[in-house]
C-alpha cells in the first residue's frame, strides 16, 4: 500500500553510529524527492573527468523485461516488497529526500567529527584525518565531482537501456511511492552509495565501516521500495565504484600530499625573508604548531590554473603604511567596542573546530536552494560539483597568497586587539572565509538568480565576520572577496557550456 505522501514528516538520525561510539549529528527533516524534471537529456552533458566511463566498463547486456531471468528478478523483488517493515520504510523515507543531499550531510558529519587540531607534535595518520577547511573543500569537491560524473554515465546509460521501473512491468511488485518513468537500469540509488561510499572511504579510511554499512542500507531501500531489480543494482555499483576510483586516483596525483610541508620547504619556495616581508606572520597560537598547510596553494586546481591564478591578489599594504594604519585602527575601534551584531555575526560565520568548516556552511546552504527547487539527483550533483570546484580553486589560490605574502594577523600587531574567534594557524593575508564563500556564493547566484542579491548579501556578511571577530584587516576580506568572485565567474563559465541549459 502506497503511503500519503503529505502525512510523510521524517525526522530520523542516521541508524548507523560513526566508529570510535561516535554519532552522526541528526539529520534534518526532509520530504521526500519528487523531481519536477527527469532530466533525460543529462547523459549528453559534459562530464568533469573528461573520462568516458560507459566505454571503459565491461557491463553485460541486461535481459529485457519480457525474459524469463528479468521475470525472475521481478518475483524476487515482489517478495521483498510484499514482506516489507516499519523498520525499512523509516529508512526508505530517509534515503528518498535525495542520495546525493543524504551523502552530502554525510560528508558534513565526518568533517565535524575530524575537525579538530592534532596533539601539539603528533606526526599526521592518514586514517584519521585533520580536515580543516582546505582539507574540507578539497573532500566535499572530490565527493561531489565523483557523483556528478556517474550520474551523467548512469543516465546515459538509463535511456540507452530504457528499461521500464519494476512495477510497470509486475503489478505484482508493491512500489512504495508512485512509479516514475525514470528508466531502472541502472539504479541511480546504488550509484550514489558506491561512488560516494567508495570517494569518502579514501578520505577516511578508519570510517570504512560505517561508509559500507550506510551504503547497504541506502542500497537496500531500492530493493525495499520496489525501484529496482538486483540486476539494476548490480550494475550501479559497478558503475559508482569505477568513477570513484577514476576520481581518486586524479586525487592521488593532486600534490595534496604534498600541502603539510613537514621541512618546511615553503620558505624557499615562497622566497620569504626579511627583504621581501618586511614584517612576516608569526604563530601566536599557544602551543606552538606548524603553519597548517603550507603548500596547498600549490594543490592542483580544477579549473586552468593559468586563469584561476590571474586572479591573485596584489601585495597587502605594508605595514607601517598609511592604508595600513588606517585598517588597524578599524580593527581595533571594531575590537574596543564590538557591537551585539557585530559578535553574533562573528559566532553565526565561525565555522572553528568541530564544524563543517566554511565549505561545508556553503553546502548547506546550497542544500536548502536545491531542496527548493526539486532538482533530480543529477542537476543536484552538477550543483555541488560546480560550487565545491570553485570553492576549491579559490581556496587553493588564497592560500597561495597566504603563504606567498606571509602577512601578520592584527592581533600581531597590535597586542591589544581582543578577538571573538580563535585565531587560525595561518597567515592573514587573504581571508579565507571570503575566498570561499564568494566563490560559493557567485556560483550559487548563477544557478539561483531569483537569489543572488541574498546570496551576495551572505558571502558579503561572511567575509566582514573575519574582520568583527578581529583576526583579519579589511584588506584581506576585500581581496578575498575579488578572487572569490573571479574563480566563481570561471565556474559560472563551465556551467554555460556543459549541456545542461541553466
Amino acid at each position: 500500500m502506497k503511503p500519503n505522501i503529505k502525512l510523510i514528516v521524517i525526522f530520523i538520525a542516521l541508524n548507523v553510529g560513526l566508529s570510535c561510539s561516535e554519532d552522526v549529528p541528526d539529520m534534518l527533516e526532509l520530504q521526500p524527492l519528487f523531481p519536477l524534471s527527469q532530466d533525460d537529456t543529462a547523459g549528453n552533458w559534459r562530464n568533469v573527468m573528461g573520462v568516458d566511463y560507459l566505454s571503459q566498463l565491461d557491463l553485460p547486456v541486461p535481459e529485457s523485461p519480457d525474459s524469463e531471468a528479468y521475470q525472475l528478478e521481478l518475483e524476487h523483488l515482489s517478495n521483498i516488497t510484499l514482506e516489507r517493515t516499519r523498520e525499512q520504510e523509516v529508512k526508505i523515507n530517509y534515503w528518498a529526500a535525495g542520495g546525493v543531499i543524504r551523502w552530502n550531510q554525510a560528508l558534513r558529519a565526518l568533517v565535524s567529527k575530524y575537525n579538530v587540531s592534532p596533539a601539539v607534535g603528533a606526526a599526521p595518520d592518514p586514517q584519521r584525518p585533520f580536515s580543516n577547511p582546505p582539507f574540507a573543500a578539497r573532500a566535499y569537491a572530490l565527493l561531489s565531482v565523483a557523483q556528478h560524473d556517474a550520474l551523467i554515465a548512469a543516465w546515459q546509460l538509463k535511456y540507452d537501456i530504457n528499461r521500464p521501473s519494476p512495477s510497470l512491468v509486475s503489478t505484482e511488485v508493491d512500489s512504495y511511492f508512485d512509479t516514475t518513468e525514470l528508466p531502472s537500469y541502472p539504479s541511480e540509488q546504488s550509484v550514489i552509495a558506491s561512488v560516494s561510499a567508495s570517494v569518502l572511504k579514501s578520505l577516511f579510511p578508519a570510517e570504512a565501516d560505517y561508509l559500507d554499512q550506510l551504503a547497504e542500507e541506502h542500497i537496500n531501500t531500492v530493493f525495499w521500495g520496489g525501484t529496482g531489480t538486483e540486476s539494476d543494482v548490480v550494475t550501479g555499483r559497478t558503475l559508482g565504484t569505477f568513477v570513484a576510483s577514476k576520481v581518486m586516483a586524479y586525487a592521488v596525483t593532486d600534490r595534496m600530499n604534498l600541502s603539510a610541508d613537514p621541512n618546511g620547504t615553503y620558505i624557499s619556495f615562497f622566497e620569504i625573508n626579511p627583504t621581501n616581508v618586511p614584517e612576516p606572520w608569526n604563530c601566536i597560537e599557544l602551543p606552538l604548531r606548524s603553519p597548517m598547510l603550507p603548500l596547498y596553494g600549490r594543490v592542483k586546481t580544477w579549473m586552468d590554473s593559468t586563469s584561476v591564478f590571474l586572479a591573485l591578489p596584489p601585495p597587502p599594504p605594508l605595514v607601517g603604511s598609511v592604508a595600513f594604519n588606517e585598517d588597524i585602527a578599524n580593527v581595533r575601534q571594531i575590537s574596543d567596542n564590538r557591537s551585539r551584531e557585530q559578535w553574533r555575526i562573528s559566532d553565526f560565520w565561525a565555522d572553528g573546530s568541530g564544524t563543517s568548516t566554511p565549505p561545508g556552511h556553503w553546502n548547506l546552504i546550497a542544500e536548502e536552494l536545491i531542496l527548493s527547487k526539486k532538482w533530480s539527483e543529477v542537476r543536484t550533483a552538477r550543483a555541488f560539483s560546480l560550487m565545491n570546484r570553485a570553492m576549491m580553486d579559490s581556496g587553493i589560490l588564497c592560500w597561495y597568497a597566504k603563504y606567498k605574502y606571509y602577512f601578520p594577523r592584527p592581533s600581531q600587531i597590535d597586542p591589544d586587539i581582543r578577538v571573538s574567534t580563535g585565531i587560525p594557524n595561518f597567515p592573514s593575508y587573504t581571508s579565507g572565509h571570503s575566498a570561499f564563500s564568494s566563490a560559493a556564493g557567485t556560483l550559487l547566484g548563477h544557478l539561483f538568480p531569483s537569489e543572488k542579491d541574498n546570496l551576495e548579501k551572505q558571502f558579503i556578511e561572511a567575509g566582514n565576520s573575519r574582520v568583527y571577530g578581529g583576526i583579519h584587516y579589511q584588506f584581506d576580506n576585500l581581496e578575498g572577496r575579488k578572487s572569490g568572485i573571479a574563480i566563481g565567474n570561471i565556474l559560472i563559465s563551465e556551467a554555460l557550456t556543459d549541456g545542461a541549459q541553466d
